[in-house]
């Protein structure tokens, strides 16, 4: 992998991903957020409402991440939700905390919400 591609990747922030519809099997990009914490990639929203992009991930885990700031590059990648509570509660709060900038305590005050509902996938390119 490029150096400025992986630099770019371990940053993290803002990108596409481009996925495989579930039903219509069709790629669908759209905008959102992506983090890297301890050599692992994530992809998190906002809490309340389930989310297409990652139904369709869990239907088709084979998807595309399109960085667009600073770097433009579309790298095949492969995603799966984590089941385990504990461990999105600690990335989530790291989410919150160390991309988003909210305070720890109030990180902690909305952190089951989080974990509860919000879309939360991890991905590593393939």
């Amino acid at each position: 992998m490029d150096a400025r591609v992986k630099e770019a990747l371990d940053r993290g922030g803002i990108a596409d991903i481009t996925t495989t519809g579930r039903k219509t099997g069709l790629p669908r990009r759209v905008e959102i957020y992506f983090h890297q914490f301890d050599g692992e990639y994530y992809l998190t929203g906002r809490p309340g409402f389930k989310r297409d992009w990652a139904a369709n991930i869990k239907a088709h885990p084979e998807f595309t991440l399109n960085l667009k700031r600073g770097v433009s590059a579309d790298l095949p990648v492969v995603g799966e939700a984590e089941a385990d509570p504990e461990k999105r509660a600690a990335i989530i709060y790291r989410a919150l905390t160390e991309s988003w900038g909210s305070e720890p305590d109030r990180a902690r005050a909305h952190l089951d919400h989080y974990v509860n509902t919000a879309p939360f996938i991890r991905f590593k390119p393939i």
